[in-house]
């Protein structure tokens, strides 16, 4: 019963707005959706993208290397220890080799693209 009167109460809320429809003239409003994004173009938005990323790779990169020779120095020998350590530095210098040639790798890109 609750259900009948949910229902029935929905198709009158629905008629009422509908009836009220045609004295809105949407069409002569001018609606303008504003950029929320502070770029232009999506080249400036990739652009903006791969600094904020080289920035926080250039924050990263020496806390990964501390934290790596602490487990170098604290591994007392084992061999796990010390390749995890070897593997952490080598990822993230190449991590940061990556990031800090993404830049030319956009342009090398951007340049195949469009052909020039």
């Amino acid at each position: 019963m609750v259900i009948k009167k949910s229902f029935i109460l929905i198709i009158f809320l629905t008629a009422v707005f509908l009836s009220f429809l045609p004295f809105l003239n949407l069409a002569e409003a001018q609606v303008k959706i504003e950029n929320p994004l502070k770029w232009d173009t999506i080249e400036k938005l990739i652009q903006a993208i791969l600094v904020f990323l080289r920035n926080l790779a250039l924050a990263v990169t020496p806390i990964v290397i501390i934290l790596a020779g602490y487990y170098f120095v604290t591994s007392m020998g084992d061999p796990a220890k010390i390749t995890l350590a070897k593997k952490m530095v080598l990822y993230a210098l190449i991590g940061l080799a990556i990031i800090l040639m993404s830049e030319a790798i956009v342009v090398l890109i951007e340049k195949v693209i469009k052909g020039t």
